[in-house]
């Protein structure tokens, strides 16, 4: 019990909470005005404007920044990391949705042609980010986790 206690009392982990929730959420609001329909996956789904990823490593970052310092190893761990993360977020993540957006474009002209395909089987899309995505997510990150030590 008193480990919840300590997590919950964690402002460090709430900042990332936060921003990852408040991501979520604007990603879901944005994907709506857009599509002008609720995809409930977008709550929890990967991929969009802006990005979870990056709010949610910015926000810890920014937070082990306040709470430790910039001379920390905490500090320094939680910066590497966030750049790593969004890194790999603007690559090899981007890249897979492009490339499941070409394959699930095939199998469509294949089942145009007759080919038999289940259609269900259409590959995730939404994984990756832009460079615009993940630097306003970084930026969501940041604002969350200065406001929550305000």
């Amino acid at each position: 019990m008193e480990f919840l206690s300590e997590l919950t009392g964690n402002r460090v982990f709430k900042a990332a909470i936060a921003g990852w929730f408040i991501a979520q959420i604007l990603k879901t609001a944005i994907h709506m005005w857009f599509s002008r329909k609720f995809v409930a996956e977008r709550l929890v789904g990967s991929g969009g404007m802006p990005s979870s990823h990056s709010a949610t490593v910015c926000a810890l970052a920014t937070a082990a920044g306040i709470e430790y310092g910039g001379g920390s190893f905490q500090f320094a761990m939680a910066a590497i990391f966030a750049i790593v993360v969004m890194y790999d977020a603007m690559g090899v993540r981007r890249e897979t949705g492009i490339q499941a957006k070409v394959l699930n474009e095939m199998m469509e002209m294949f089942i145009k042609m007759g080919k038999e395909m289940s259609v269900e089987d259409k590959l995730k899309e939404f994984v990756g980010h832009t460079p615009l995505q993940v630097i306003i997510g970084a930026l969501l990150g940041i604002m969350v986790a200065v406001v929550i030590y305000l």
